[in-house]
């Protein structure tokens, strides 16, 4: 998958390179501001509890 996003985009192996770090910061900025926040409420990780 990565090799095939490689070879399509545009520009020599600097660029690619740079585009492709780009590419990764922004699916996880979509993950971590986008889908992350709406799917937390629906996670058990609110509920921990701790006996002592």
């Amino acid at each position: 998958m990565y090799g095939w996003i490689f070879r399509r985009l545009p520009g020599g192996f600097a660029s690619k390179v740079v585009l492709m770090v780009l590419l990764a910061a922004a699916v996880a900025a979509g993950l971590l501001f986008g889908v992350f926040p709406v799917v937390e409420p629906h996670l058990p990780l609110a509920r921990v509890t701790v006996d002592e």
